[in-house]
């Protein structure tokens, strides 16, 4: 079995906070993070949600036991107690509806900072998304 196909993803969200700089979104992280867009090093922390993340509950995939994640940084690495399989507890990557400007179709996008460009799987025209 692939080491891949072992991550978790945490369905915890960070919150989403702009970069004092520049005002474009920050990568969903904690710590020291460094914007995309304009390469400001940013300290963020955020204790409820390292909180969140220590009392986080998850499933291992290989043997469905429920297990207390008890770690308060995103990836982390774990092992289960039951089978033994080990695994990484991804960051979640939190999801935003864009709407297209031609036909009205909305879509569901990673939250990732920066621009790119899109096309609309039901018209096919291309367009830029920025977060």
């Amino acid at each position: 079995m692939d080491d891949e196909s072992l991550d978790v993803e945490s369905k915890i969200e960070t919150p989403d906070l702009s970069c004092p700089k520049c005002g474009g979104l920050l990568p969903a992280q904690l710590g020291e993070i460094e914007c995309v867009l304009c390469d400001a090093h940013v300290k963020v922390d955020h204790p409820p949600t390292r909180r969140a993340w220590v009392a986080e509950k998850i499933r291992c995939k290989t043997c469905s036991s429920l297990l207390l994640v008890g770690v308060d940084k995103r990836p982390a690495n774990l092992q289960c107690s039951s089978c033994e399989s080990q695994f990484i507890v991804t960051p979640h990557i939190p999801k935003a509806e864009v709407q297209c400007p031609s036909c009205d179709r909305k879509m569901r996008l990673s939250k990732r900072p920066g621009s790119r460009q899109i096309s609309c799987p039901a018209c096919s025209i291309s367009f830029k998304v920025s977060f």
